[in-house]
């Protein structure tokens, strides 16, 4: 992996996706879990950007490292590269919470489709097994709909936590260096 493109820094570059990529999977997992017409018509691009956001997370973690390795650490550095470094697991949780929403309310719909499709041929034996199986699927569904929304929350703050420490590093620099042409 190229550490400069175009003369810069691969970090800064990677960095932007992710935080584009993840907050737009933290509000359509929220949106994904909570509104079956979103889930209906966005789930899937919803778990496409986490999926993307996750796979950047790692690439713009080892970009930073090696960042860091060229201009050297502090403190400030060392606290965003820490946080950094948990961001993929945010994001991988995320992913696969809300993964697990489609894939439980695409299977739901395909049950929904057979069973208006097909009747009980036996006067209706086999109710207390569709019910079951719908109880079942129900409460798996509510516990993904709330850890969805519970990673997202928490994925979003984390997403905060280590931009804002990056930024401050960027701005900290450049309050503490003057312009070279004397702001004029």
């Amino acid at each position: 992996m190229p550490e400069f493109i175009g003369g810069l820094p691969l970090h800064p570059l990677i960095v932007h996706f992710v935080v584009v990529l993840l907050p737009l999977a933290v509000a359509g997992s929220i949106l994904t879990a909570v509104w079956p017409w979103f889930r209906q018509r966005f789930g899937w691009l919803t778990v496409g950007a986490a999926a993307v956001g996750t796979i950047l997370s790692p690439v713009a973690t080892n970009s930073g490292t090696k960042l860091e390795a060229r201009i050297g650490s502090n403190p400030g550095i060392e606290r965003h590269a820490e946080l950094g470094d948990l961001m993929v697991w945010w994001a991988l949780a995320l992913f696969v919470a809300v993964s697990a929403v489609m894939v439980l309310h695409t299977m739901a719909e395909r049950r929904a489709a057979e069973t208006t499709d097909e009747e009980p041929a036996d006067g209706g034996g086999g109710v207390a097994t569709q019910t079951r199986k719908a109880t079942g699927q129900t409460v798996a569904m509510i516990v993904a709909m709330v850890a969805t929304v519970g990673l997202a929350v928490g994925t979003g703050i984390h997403v905060y936590r280590v931009g804002d420490a990056g930024a401050r590093l960027v701005w900290d620099f450049v309050e503490k260096n003057p312009p070279a042409n004397s702001g004029g």
